[in-house]
């Protein structure tokens, strides 16, 4: 038999009579060892990269997959941050440089000591929530040049003595627990409320030497400390460029219920109806806190809504806790 060869390679016929012969297929690529082969292709590089062309090729082939590796995992990770969660506040022990406090007055400013006796720490007393003796007489809607106060008179006159408040903040207290009953019944906001914050706040108008007028305004105007950040108040940028307050670089509280200048502008009233939003008349204020009290629905003759109420007035346990003994001392007094 004779033997043939293709590319080297011996080719021997098949010796099975009529059946066709099979040749292997000679092209196929011969690969050294792996090993070899790497030893090679490094030599081969390394030449290359030794030549003009190659000099300038690497350092750019090796800068694309750089790109390219960073690339990748830019699409890996940064769809991860986007898609995380944030904090509610970068850091909540830093005081707030804007103008949007929860509350109105920041400062509690007392006239006399605050009540005596331990501060609750557990969950809010569920027990009654002051009420006092109802004001009596005409709910007049406000007019034009008018105190309609003026016709709880008697009222006041019954009552203020009993508790130790002057008739012309009985009024302003009584008038504006009148006009919320009209306005807001299911609020249920009793005048011991308020008048608790007026005492609490600012002594009915008599803070910082100032006396409440037979208007219902409090002269020399209450103003505040500036919030500044000191003295652990709140730091308030100037929001009304002193036009509430007679201060350009920070916010105060002003008035007999201590509004801070944009929380007035937000909630403002004119309970005597000369046309005036006044935060120095205790009219206007009293009836404005009403309004703050009752917002969200609040119904405060349920303890739960009272202290929410009152908490988020001025966040602070204390000052809460001062405002509701005043107000039961002032709803106890005026029954008898």
């Amino acid at each position: 038999m004779t033997a043939t060869k293709v590319d080297g390679v011996a080719v021997v016929p098949a010796v099975t009579p009529g059946r066709r012969r099979r040749v292997p297929f000679a092209h196929a690529v011969r690969l050294p060892p792996p090993r070899q082969a790497a030893v090679t292709a490094a030599r081969a590089t390394r030449e290359w990269s030794r030549r003009p062309s190659g000099r300038l090729t690497v350092p750019g082939v090796f800068l694309l997959a750089l790109v390219a590796a960073t690339a990748a995992a830019g699409a890996l990770l940064v769809p991860a941050t986007i898609g995380g969660s944030k904090p509610v506040a970068v850091d909540a022990s830093a005081a707030p440089t804007v103008a949007v406090p929860p509350a109105l007055p920041l400062d509690p400013r007392p006239t006399g000591p605050l009540p005596t006796g331990a501060v609750p720490t557990g969950a809010v007393p569920t027990g009654a929530f002051p009420t006092g003796v109802v004001p009596t007489g005409p709910a007049v809607a406000p007019t034009i040049g008018g105190r309609p106060s003026d016709a709880l008179a008697a009222w006041a006159q019954q009552v203020g003595p009993k508790v130790g408040i002057p008739p012309t903040a009985m009024r302003a207290y009584g008038y504006a627990e009148q006009m919320l009953a009209q306005s807001n019944r299911s609020c249920a906001l009793s005048w011991t409320t308020l008048a608790a914050i007026g005492q609490v706040e600012s002594g009915h108008g008599s803070a910082n030497r100032a006396q409440l007028g037979a208007d219902g305004k409090a002269l020399p105007k209450i103003i505040g400390l500036p919030l500044d950040g000191t003295g652990g108040r709140m730091r308030i940028i100037d929001t009304d460029r002193g036009a509430l307050d007679d201060d350009k670089i920070y916010d105060r509280a002003i008035g007999p219920m201590q509004f801070i200048p944009t929380t007035w502008q937000e909630i403002g009233a004119d309970a005597d109806g000369d046309g005036i939003k006044d935060p120095h008349d205790l009219d206007d204020a009293a009836l404005a806190a009403g309004n703050y009290l009752c917002k969200g629905g609040r119904n405060l003759s349920i303890p739960g809504d009272w202290w929410n109420a009152i908490l988020s007035y001025n966040d602070v346990r204390r000052y809460a806790q001062a405002v509701y003994d005043t107000a039961d001392r002032y709803g106890r007094a005026s029954r008898l």
